[in-house]
């Protein structure tokens, strides 16, 4: 059986961190592309004009394909890479995080900036609602109205959800299927007598 869930935040969270007077305020975000990720990047830019960084990174896809980190202007691996740490300590996708540091006049080397970094994006995971999602695959179903009985029985499997549907003397349904069942789904349905299944 393969592992068709992954993880993801809920909705957005934040969290902080204090050290030598440098202030580290974390934002969490869901997000489910790199256009969000800019969006995201832009209000935070916008709110917090008179920083001085804002680090972030983040993960994309149900199997973590995409991912970016960024020290902005901090030395390189002091802040992105201790940001997407968290991250995957967390096994999170679709998820973005932004620090944003205020200095404090005390500059704090090396592994005093990974440290706090670090904390500040655990604070801000810690704080946020983790939710595990499954992978869905999209399917057109085109079937004569006739066999829409012998349909219905497959489509009430609890693992399918009809998005749209269009009853006429020829119908057609939108369904989406947890991908670890879209075979057996698709089979099933498939075998009804004049209909035709298309992945979308």
């Amino acid at each position: 059986m393969f592992d068709d869930s992954y993880k993801t935040i809920a909705k957005p969270a934040e969290g902080s961190y204090s050290e030598k007077r440098s202030k580290f305020l974390a934002y969490a975000f869901p997000v489910q592309n790199e256009q969000e990720v800019k969006q995201r990047l832009a209000e935070i830019q916008k709110k917090h004009w008179d920083a001085r960084h804002h680090c972030y990174a983040y993960i994309l896809g149900p199997h973590k394909d995409a991912y970016r980190l960024n020290d902005n202007g901090e030395p390189s691996g002091t802040a992105g890479r201790p940001i997407y740490g968290q991250l995957l300590s967390k096994d999170l996708t679709n998820t973005l995080v932004i620090v944003v540091r205020y200095f404090g006049g005390i500059k704090l080397g090396v592994s005093g900036l990974q440290n706090a970094y670090k904390v500040a994006a655990r604070e801000a995971l810690d704080a946020a609602v983790i939710e595990e999602r499954t992978i869905q695959e999209t399917y057109r179903v085109t079937f004569e109205y006739v066999k829409m009985n012998d349909i219905m029985q497959i489509l009430k499997d609890p693992e399918v959800q009809v998005l749209d549907r269009q009853s006429y003397m020829q119908c057609i349904y939108t369904i989406s299927v947890r991908q670890r069942d879209a075979d057996r789904i698709t089979n099933a349905l498939r075998k009804v007598p004049m209909t035709e299944v298309v992945a979308l």
